[in-house]
């Protein structure tokens, strides 16, 4: 019962976001970049961005990465936040596109501007899916007496 909880905190919480930071590691140096997301009814989340930024890179060299995804709040409010660790990739099968596409069209971008950004020769675009092995919701609003509480699929 309550991981089933927890999977649906976790999925509502991706629902309500929309803006994550994406960590990505190669040569034991990491960085760190903000990126607009939309999720999957199984959790995994996908990401629109240039093929020729820093973490679009690194993601073909080492594809494990990690990152967080905080809603706006004030000081005064019980934290929330989620973390996440998992294996990404470069979506590249027309099917995967498209339903990468519908995720995004109305949520963060218009179906015109995903063409048009896929179709940039100095500056192309491709969707990004990372399938999460591990979900860490910090929810003081939810779990007040452990508010750590872990997800692994």
């Amino acid at each position: 019962m309550q991981l089933m909880k927890l999977r649906k905190l976790i999925k509502d919480y991706l629902k309500k976001a929309k803006l994550m930071q994406l960590s990505t590691s190669v040569n034991n140096q990491p960085w760190t970049c903000s990126v607009w997301f939309a999720s999957d009814e199984e959790l995994n989340i996908y990401w629109f961005s240039s093929t020729t930024r820093r973490h679009s890179k690194e993601v073909m060299r080492n594809p494990k990465v990690g990152g967080a995804i905080v809603l706006p709040h004030t000081p005064a409010d019980k934290p929330r936040g989620l973390q996440f660790q998992g294996i990404a990739e470069q979506v590249k099968s027309k099917r995967e596109i498209a339903k990468a596409s519908l995720l995004f069209i109305s949520r963060i971008f218009t179906k015109k501007q995903i063409i048009d950004f896929m179709k940039l020769r100095d500056n192309p675009h491709s969707f990004y899916r990372l399938k999460p092995t591990l979900f860490v919701l910090f929810d003081a609003v939810n779990f007040p007496n452990q508010s750590r509480q872990e997800y692994k699929i």
